[in-house]
């Protein structure tokens, strides 16, 4: 299963960096996810590290969040940085092998979501 935590509140501009611990399992073997959702919309993808250690991220947080993964600590990781009120969401971590970094469906095991509010 995933853990995910690091979410929290705060103020337009600051920082949290969100922790996905995997156990039963070694992230390595995996591509790794993170999604969010906002109130009322949809869960969207936002950033995938391969096990290659490819990544990507959506247009909306490329420059400002970073994925990297800890394979001795079995944890990927999501630095956010210079967040905004539009990142208020409930994420997500994910562990898969999609061929489309953001399709849900390409993910078999899912984290609890942790919420991310971010006040102006």
């Amino acid at each position: 299963q995933l853990q995910a935590s690091g979410g929290g509140l705060v103020q337009t501009g600051g920082s949290l960096r969100l922790s996905c611990v995997a156990s039963g399992f070694s992230l390595d073997t995996y591509g790794i996810g993170w999604f969010r959702q906002a109130p009322g919309k949809g869960r969207e993808g936002i950033s995938n590290i391969h096990r290659d250690g490819t990544t990507f991220y959506l247009n909306s947080v490329k420059g400002r969040f970073t994925i990297s993964r800890d394979n001795g600590k079995n944890t990927v990781y999501l630095q956010m940085n210079d967040l905004k009120p539009e990142d208020t969401a409930v994420y997500y971590c994910a562990a898969g092998w999609p061929s489309i970094p953001t399709i849900e469906s390409g993910y078999d095991v899912w984290g609890q979501g942790t919420l991310v509010t971010v006040s102006s």
